[in-house]
């Protein structure tokens, strides 16, 4: 049976390092059978790699793209918490914030880069409730940042 890290491998990414918080907060909280992540920003090696609004300065693939970094870095903070992501029973919510251009519209297609490699990551356990919430900025000019909500064992 393939385990989630096995399949990340098969993916040909790697399980980051948690981000270190921007501020006064913590990764990920664990009470009871649910982890509630902050949100994530595409960070890789505590850089942004694209900056800017959707639907100006970034395009929404690549902003997808990002947003499967933020799912990346999401699953990273569960897994410092429970040790193992063969311990997470299915992502139950997940919310994408995307910092929009005016007249940019589509936000659940670059929450969709979040949701597919969950799915991908999980299978169906990856199937989750999803909110895609377009903002006028985000945290160091990101162009997305996600949040989910996981049920584990």
């Amino acid at each position: 049976m393939s385990t989630p890290e096995k399949r990340i491998a098969d993916l040909g990414l790697t399980l980051p390092e948690v981000v270190a918080p921007l501020a006064a907060y913590v990764p990920a909280v664990r009470t009871g059978d649910y982890v509630y992540t902050s949100g994530q920003l595409p960070m890789v090696g505590g850089k942004l790699a694209v900056t800017g609004k959707v639907g100006a300065e970034v395009s929404a693939e690549d902003a997808a793209a990002q947003a499967r970094i933020c799912a990346l870095n999401a699953l990273a903070a569960v897994k410092s918490v429970v040790g193992d992501l063969s311990n997470i029973v299915r992502i139950v919510k997940v919310v994408a914030f995307v910092s929009s251009a005016p007249g940019f519209t589509g936000q659940p297609a670059v929450a969709n880069g979040a949701s597919e490699l969950l799915g991908e990551i999980l299978g169906d356990a990856g199937k989750h409730a999803r909110s895609a919430v377009g903002v006028a900025v985000l945290p160091m000019d990101a162009p997305v940042e996600v949040e989910l909500i996981a049920e584990v064992r």
